[in-house]
């Protein structure tokens, strides 16, 4: 399967422009092979800590971009939207909105997966409720896909309790460039110690303040980087192959050693 991630702006705060912005990407995905099109974290309208402003309901405009783009598309298309939950009242004190990440099928359907971890530096906790639901995996025609979103990559543990049941984990960020490195090599860890593909998918340009170098990746099993690109909008197209993932394994059984993690003493 080839996978498609999409390097791209954010138009700050602005969804509808985000997203005329994003359809001839979405195409060029979908023209080159792109089978998996990957989007960024907050993909229409950047990390905005202003909920009220920019966080859509669950069936809003962004979810039915998504589902329309991926069916016209024949592609699977993903990214994080600030989503208020349903039943979530935005004018209540203390409500607080999810960073969800969406994947559409060209069926229709549609897989959830809420941040786990609020990047607490930014404030994002103040105004963002953590995930509850761990192990979300994603059957995407035969390739066994689990989705993160950026500060999610730092939480190694997350990564290698699915493992056993995952071939390609998808990353989707607003990393800060300030911290480019980490992005970089956090990407390639992941990939190495759970003998996996990972897809990490960051924005270019600058929002609210913060700039972004995008160093979006697609990395082997083996560690190698297969495509990757950095400070302009672009698309990279990498095959993956679930039967590399399981020769991996198969060849370097090193998953089999990992110990169980049990409560501290």
């Amino acid at each position: 399967m080839k996978v498609a991630a999409v390097q791209h702006d954010v138009v700050w705060e602005d969804g509808p422009a985000t997203r005329r912005r994003l359809e001839p990407l979405i195409g060029m995905a979908a023209a080159g092979g792109g089978r998996l099109v990957v989007l960024t974290e907050m993909f229409p309208t950047g990390f905005s800590m202003d909920p009220a402003r920019v966080a859509e309901p669950e069936a809003g405009p962004t979810t039915d971009f998504l589902l329309r783009r991926s069916a016209a598309e024949g592609v699977w298309l993903g990214g994080s939207v600030a989503i208020w939950p349903a039943g979530t009242e935005p004018a209540a004190p203390g409500a607080r909105a999810v960073n969800r990440f969406l994947l559409a099928g060209p069926d229709g359907s549609l897989a959830r997966y809420d941040k786990l971890h609020p990047f607490s530096y930014a404030g994002e906790h103040d105004h963002y409720a953590a995930g509850t639901e761990r192990g979300t995996v994603v059957d995407v025609d035969g390739l066994r896909v689990a989705p993160f979103v950026c500060y999610d990559l730092r939480f190694g543990d997350e990564f290698w309790d699915l493992a056993p049941v995952v071939d390609c984990y998808v990353v989707v960020a607003n990393w800060p460039a300030a911290r480019r490195a980490h992005w970089q090599a956090l990407l390639v860890a992941r990939a190495i110690e759970n003998q996996a593909y990972v897809v990490g998918v960051n924005r270019v340009g600058e929002g609210g303040g913060v700039a972004y170098a995008g160093d979006s990746r697609v990395v082997a099993p083996s560690g190698e980087v297969l495509a990757g690109a950095a400070e302009i909008e672009t698309v990279l197209l990498a095959d993956v192959d679930p039967r590399v993932v399981a020769d991996t394994r198969a060849r370097y059984p090193f998953l089999a050693d990992r110990r169980e993690r049990g409560p501290s003493t």
